[in-house]
């Protein structure tokens, strides 16, 4: 506790006997006198010491240090290490003249409060010139250095948005960044079983050597330990043709405790597929009770990476078959041909969530309707979450219907969001849906409109929405109109 006291007290004196004021009655006390105080009336002091950890965990560590100045006892509770426990940095790689770099306060926090980690998240804002990913690289290596001196029990680790196939980063810049990754999972914890390595962008050796890493750190402290959730979205680099290489089914396919996989849509490949499917022996069926079925796949497609390989149908279904629960979230972002959506969403594929933002292009005929209307149908008994973002695609054509329908026709839905040219009377017959459809309890709507209307169709919604002013207290809604140049 010694390094948490130290920590915490890093820049302020915290006294121990001090004076206080009660608000109401403007009479002073001190730490001994508290007591009298409680014995009138509840206040802030007499809140228990787990309630208080509770509250605390909400306040970032500047407002944390102020806290524990008020009294003796939040100064001994801001000593619990269960505050300590999860943290978020965020490096840049830039030098400011007023500030410290952002990477000393984190290095400092970790020689501190490193013992008690056990989720830490890193958010890198990617580097334009070299020198601000040799910073990077520097603050990374050094985090990790110091991770490993102390022992940090971590058991979730995320760095995320590397960009490795940035110009900014030299090859050598590269491989020390990776490097010090791969010596993290040598030497460092033995606890992780949540591991985000999402927009690193590794050329495909690189990435293989960390895919080779998290093997063999599973094979090492396997059963004590093992990796359950992995995101590797943006894990290779846009323009690898992932799905080509044989030797990331292979790896993926011999941790077999994964419970939680999310890759790029570049990944994909029916060899992935069976891959995943052997590991639950030959497509034995299992249940989520044995601990290791794959639950949750998230596929992130974008226009921007390879997305045009086919897939065969038998494959999801034998997936489907060996692991039964498993729920497929498939996000699409800027893919504005039917003829690809089509190929990508196949029939058997248990989809229970999908996430489209389209863009709008004038050099692009591209109709949203046969998605709506010949697509998605195809999942009215598993789709649960659906988020669309039409933008101004269908400014010159009718989606109502076509929605509705969809609404109407998927069993289990239970979130619906939309962005789209739709008409008011729409969202008034989204609400009556939701009133008769038991599963649906969360409505969001935006109406895009032009601006010169805008005005008017937010009178309309205001007006259409007062008819609504009692509705189910489980349902989650809102409207918006949204102005589009």
């Amino acid at each position: 506790m010694e390094n948490l006291e130290e920590s915490i007290g890093e820049e302020e004196n915290y006294g121990i006997d001090q004076e206080y004021s009660d608000p109401e009655t403007g009479e002073y006390f001190t730490d001994d006198s508290c007591d009298c105080i409680l014995d009138r009336k509840i206040t802030w002091l007499s809140l228990p010491r787990l309630c208080l950890e509770r509250v605390f965990s909400f306040l970032p560590d500047r407002d944390r240090k102020t806290a524990a100045l008020v009294c003796r006892q939040w100064h001994n509770v801001m000593r619990s290490p269960s505050l300590w426990r999860h943290h978020r940095f965020h490096f840049s790689g830039r030098i400011s003249k007023f500030r410290k770099p952002d990477y000393s306060s984190t290095i400092a926090y970790v020689s501190h409060l490193g013992a008690y980690l056990e989720r830490l998240e890193v958010t890198v804002c990617p580097p334009r010139k070299t020198q601000a990913a040799l910073r990077l690289k520097g603050a990374i290596t050094q985090l990790f250095s110091e991770l490993i001196r102390v022992r940090a029990p971590l058991r979730s680790l995320a760095v995320m948005n590397l960009e490795l196939d940035r110009s900014a980063w030299t090859s050598s810049l590269r491989a020390s960044v990776v490097g010090c990754l791969i010596s993290f999972l040598q030497r460092g914890s033995s606890k992780l079983n949540s591991i985000c390595l999402s927009g690193m962008r590794n050329c495909i050796h690189q990435g293989l050597e960390l895919l080779s890493a998290l093997l063999h750190y599973e094979t090492r402290f396997y059963p004590r330990c093992y990796i359950s959730s992995l995101d590797l979205e943006a894990f290779f680099s846009g323009s690898v043709n992932v799905y080509l290489n044989s030797s990331v089914p292979d790896n993926l396919s011999q941790l077999q405790c994964l419970t939680d996989l999310r890759l790029s849509y570049s990944c994909l490949s029916d060899e992935l597929l069976m891959a995943l499917q052997q590991r639950h022996g030959g497509g034995r069926r299992k249940s989520s009770r044995d601990g290791n079925t794959l639950q949750t796949f998230l596929l992130h497609c974008c226009l921007k990476e390879p997305h045009q390989q086919l897939i065969c149908g038998s494959s999801w279904a034998t997936l489907a078959s060996s692991c039964p629960d498993l729920k497929v979230k498939i996000s699409v972002n800027q893919v504005v041909n039917n003829d690809r959506l089509a190929r990508m969403l196949l029939p058997e594929i248990p989809l229970s969530e999908y996430c489209m933002s389209a863009f709008y292009s004038p050099n692009e005929d591209w109709s949203p309707k046969p998605l709506l209307s010949d697509i998605l149908p195809q999942y009215r008994h598993t789709l649960q979450h659906l988020n669309l973002d039409f933008g101004a695609n269908n400014f010159d054509e009718s989606l109502d219907e076509e929605l509705l329908e969809l609404v109407k026709v998927c069993e289990r839905l239970v979130e619906l969001s939309i962005c789209a040219f739709l008409e008011i009377r729409t969202v008034a017959r989204l609400l009556d849906m939701s009133l008769t459809q038991s599963s649906l309890k969360e409505i969001h709507v935006r109406i895009c409109s032009f601006n010169e209307v805008a005005g008017e169709e937010e009178e309309a919604l205001e007006e259409m929405l007062s008819s609504y002013l009692h509705l189910p207290p489980d349902l989650c809604f809102s409207a918006i109109i949204y102005p589009f140049e």
